[in-house]
């Protein structure tokens, strides 16, 4: 990546971009659209320097500004960005979904996801806010103050041991990792012989689940277990439940 595109990035996304704060009043659409520095080119640039698969979903132009809108980030951050200007990234052939204001292929806006499971009316700071989730079940989440002091960080619910595991990144953090980062360095044991062609043809809302689980000590050798696509709600009301019954989240989030 050249040097001056570098710059430009680190000066425009050096900050928190979740900044929701408890409010009784939504900023409307307009405030948040006009920003001096509307951040997609960048985030069009930096996608344009990518090692891994990413492709940019479509949105429609209505969704995406109800999307904004619930999010209340504005289009200046890297998080409304890919909000407002597309459907949602898939990485690594489908691997990794971050979630937009949604498509045929991820239909699932990222406010919307979030409803009854981080927050209960839009426009609230929730105590984390889910951005991303992958094929295997895992989920990715920025940390509003439910993980720690950490603000803006984003952690991993991973699937071998239903933990938030934290990774150090901000928002803009994660999209460098998820378009140039080793990801199967990260997923190492998590993916199986051939694992591309079976993911390519998963539905955005959809991931695989395994028996026996990831977590447990017989379900180590990812190609031994069994695996059935279930829909991503599915798993994700699964994780936090097994989470609860491991003693792992007293409180409810």
């Amino acid at each position: 990546m050249p040097q001056l595109l570098k710059h430009a990035l680190i000066s425009l996304f050096l900050f928190v971009s979740y900044s929701g704060t408890a409010q009784t009043a939504m900023r409307p659409l307009e405030e948040l659209v006009n920003v001096p520095q509307p951040g997609w080119l960048y985030v069009q640039q930096l996608i344009d320097y990518a090692k891994n698969k990413v492709e940019i979903l479509s949105c429609d132009t209505a969704r995406a500004k109800e999307a904004l809108y619930k999010c209340q980030v504005n289009i200046h951050s890297p998080m409304g960005a890919v909000v407002y200007g597309t459907g949602g990234l898939l990485i690594d052939n489908g691997w990794i979904r971050i979630l937009g204001s949604g498509s045929n292929k991820l239909d699932r806006t990222l406010p919307d996801w979030n409803k009854e499971k981080s927050l209960k009316e839009f426009g609230d700071q929730p105590g984390f806010l889910l951005i991303a989730d992958d094929a295997v079940g895992g989920f990715f989440a920025l940390n509003g103050g439910a993980f720690g002091k950490d603000m803006g960080q984003v952690y991993y619910l991973s699937p071998d041991n239903l933990k938030w595991r934290p990774l150090g990144q901000t928002y803009f953090d994660f999209l460098l990792f998820c378009l140039r980062g080793n990801l199967n360095e990260f997923y190492k044991g998590f993916r199986w012989t051939n694992w591309e062609q079976d993911v390519a043809t998963l539905d955005g809302n959809q991931v695989y689940t395994f028996s026996p689980c990831l977590w447990t000590k017989d379900g180590k050798d990812i190609n031994k277990n069994e695996r059935k696509v279930i829909p991503v709600e599915e798993q994700y009301a699964i994780n936090i439940d097994s989470r609860r019954q491991l003693g792992l989240d007293k409180k409810k989030n």
